[in-house]
């Protein structure tokens, strides 16, 4: 599945659900430095990847503004207020420029449409006008429709394989009542892989629903409540999904690289490691289960974030930093011996919608209720 020269992480499968909490990290080794503020309702960050350093700061709202490394430029990269259905968790939500961006100039963004669906949608940018793309460019790509107004997940990620991984929440409500993570027959409470070098999309080959007849082959893995950010290791390739729970339990599953995927991640028979419905009796072994979890004496609503692979803060590097929306929780987790080591990083008073990281691996935190793009550094 992975491009030559990715690495696996050779983990072993067996012992993942040891998790040991230590005490946090010491203050003097992390920090986070103001860079970008008065934004409205920041939600997600990433990059192009182009060499240009550009920070791309997506806003619920519907816009797209970029960070120039000094400064928020006054003109939207992207303006869709128009055709964006915003509030509580709809909106415009992800943005993933192409793997091959500076020459096809195409890039990808998951918004919720005016009717409350879900929008998979292409646009390009001009050479001659890089820091401004027109909506007029939209081609649709796939229109996932909404039963409720929550869980509507939101990530896009071009994986190590170039192809477009999607994360679709299990469409809302409480409990999932139509049991839509579990049906392979629904898109909704699933990562989907498509391949988008062909307009809209083609099915990849090897995805491990192709060859079934009882279920979608968009398909990549099933079982997910509200997946609202994943990412893929930039040094290994392995597949980080940080799943936001019912009412006990927040959890983060991994799929190392090279997996085949197919994995059912539980809900909603199970939330995190515990049943969820039916109350007992829940996992026949098929389950996938979470690597990482914890209650809701920690927090609220995890938010996925990435493994540190930048240079400035050293004792970040290989760990998975993730936080919590409700607690304002900052983690770094790492296998050791064996078994995941989970440390505080952070104890702050920010409501964390996202992480983000730019071209040279360092990471970076978004603070929505605070409208501010933070970066993590030494002191």
């Amino acid at each position: 599945m992975m491009q030559s020269g990715i690495r696996s992480s050779g983990w072993v499968w067996g012992l993942l659900s040891l998790v040991v909490w230590c005490s946090e990290i010491p203050a003097a080794e992390v920090a986070l430095r103001e860079v970008a503020t008065k934004l409205a309702q920041p939600v997600a960050m990433t990059t192009a990847r182009d060499g240009s350093g550009r920070l791309f700061i997506i806003l619920q709202g519907g816009q797209i503004v970029i960070f120039d490394g000094k400064r928020v430029l006054p003109t939207p990269f992207l303006d869709l207020r128009d055709r964006v259905s915003s509030g509580g968790e709809r909106g415009l939500l992800s943005l993933a420029f192409h793997p091959d961006f500076a020459r096809n100039r195409a890039f990808f963004v998951n918004y919720t449409n005016q009717s409350g669906h879900t929008v998979i949608a292409r646009f390009e940018v001009s050479p001659q006008t890089p820091n401004v793309a027109s909506p007029a460019s939209e081609r649709l790509v796939l229109t996932v429709p909404q039963p409720y107004a929550n869980h509507n997940g939101g990530q896009l990620q071009f994986g190590p394989d170039g192809f477009l991984y999607i994360g679709m929440g299990d469409g809302g409500s409480s409990g999932d009542p139509q049991n839509r993570a579990q049906n392979p027959h629904e898109l909704l409470g699933k990562l989907l892989r498509i391949d988008v070098n062909r307009f809209p999309y083609r099915i990849p080959a090897d995805n491990p629903w192709v060859n079934r007849t009882e279920g979608r082959p968009e398909l990549w893995a099933l079982g997910l409540r509200n997946p609202w950010r994943f990412s893929f290791d930039r040094l290994t390739g392995d597949l980080y999904i940080a799943d936001v729970g019912q009412n006990h339990r927040e959890e983060i599953n991994v799929q190392p690289a090279g997996h085949p995927g197919g994995q059912n991640y539980g809900w909603r028979r199970m939330e995190g490691q515990h049943c969820f419905k039916p109350a007992s009796g829940c996992n026949d072994g098929t389950l996938t289960l979470p690597v990482l979890e914890y209650d809701h004496r920690l927090g609220s609503a995890v938010i996925g974030g990435y493994v540190y692979r930048g240079t400035q803060v050293p004792a970040l590097v290989g760990r998975y930093v993730y936080g919590d929306f409700g607690s304002g929780r900052v983690w770094a987790a790492q296998i050791r011996q064996g078994a995941w080591v989970n440390e505080e990083l952070l104890a702050t008073s920010l409501s964390i919608s996202s992480f983000g990281e730019d071209e040279a691996g360092e990471l970076y935190l978004i603070d929505y209720a605070g409208g501010r793009l933070l970066q993590f550094m030494p002191p």
